[in-house]
């Protein structure tokens, strides 16, 4: 195989909550997570040159070791000592910096893409392992579909599909520091934490009601009073007909839930032309696997 190209999913969280720091300084996390089809692509390709290259249709994203894809190819090139070169174009959509994953999903992305364009035999399992050593939110985006993530992320429980329905996506143009938001997050007696394993009960009943009530994200407590566009956004898209609207991780991302796609629509629309966000996409929620 000379060339593939594969898809990298964003993912959002339908339920994030954080129940402690370790020592170590991470914090400890029980989420919901789950793959939507909003996707980055990557065309990967074999070269003579014994190096890796990397473009982008983004100037400001970096082209070298500062970059997850690149850095993915590099582990299993030296890991099989693969002799050829790795030429990536990565056409980036997700939008960046925005608690969907974009990064981590196109390492999960190259992992896969140079497992079966080098033939290396590895298994899921062994693309999840390896994309730990990258970040905490790889082996999900190797996963992919429902899944319970626990410890710093890395500890995946696979949950029944999710109810596909319409997703509206807005990212407004501000950039959040994840750090900074779990730095600022207070956690004690008085703090209220979403119920995830409502929410886990919810999504296996499948009743789209009930999991749209019970959507939570700890981090807004933080995010949320720093950025208020965040909230006039979640207030919008309930105002148009969202079921329940959340900010994705640590933001500034924000995600609507909808029970019909012509509700969803007339919502996309309204909010696009409000310019509350920079990045406005209608997309739905994804659950086939690889």
């Amino acid at each position: 195989m000379k060339e593939i190209s594969v898809k990298a999913l964003a993912k959002i969280n339908l339920g994030l909550d954080v129940v402690g720091k370790r020592k170590d300084g991470y914090h400890e996390v029980r989420m919901v997570m789950q793959t939507i089809h909003l996707f980055d692509r990557l065309e990967i390709t074999r070269k003579a040159s014994d190096d890796i290259s990397l473009e982008t249709n983004l100037s400001f994203l970096p082209v070298n070791e500062n970059n997850l894809a690149y850095q993915a190819a590099k582990l299993l090139k030296e890991e099989f000592g693969i002799r050829d070169g790795i030429a990536i174009r990565l056409h980036k959509h997700i939008p960046v910096a925005a608690g969907m994953a974009g990064g981590s999903t196109d390492a999960a992305a190259v992992l896969y893409g140079l497992n079966r364009m080098f033939d290396l035999g590895l298994s899921r399992e062994d693309l999840m392992k390896r994309g730990v050593t990258l970040g905490a939110d790889v082996p999900y985006c190797v996963m992919r579909g429902t899944a319970l993530a626990e410890g710093i992320g890395e500890r995946l429980t696979a949950l029944p599909p999710m109810v596909k329905c319409p997703v509206l996506i807005a990212k407004p143009q501000i950039s959040v520091s994840t750090k900074l938001v779990y730095e600022n997050l207070k956690l004690n007696d008085a703090t209220e934490h979403p119920d995830i394993d409502r929410l886990i009960a919810d999504i296996r009943a499948k009743n789209l009601t009930d999991i749209a009530a019970d959507l939570g994200n700890i981090l807004e407590t933080v995010t949320i009073p720093r950025y208020p566009v965040i909230a006039q956004i979640k207030e919008h898209m309930r105002e148009h007909g969202a079921l329940r609207a959340l900010m994705s991780g640590s933001g500034p991302t924000v995600f609507g839930l909808f029970a019909d796609d012509d509700t969803a629509a007339d919502a996309y629309e309204a909010l696009r032309e409000t310019g509350l966000a920079k990045q406005v996409y209608l997309t739905t929620i994804y659950n086939n696997m690889r």
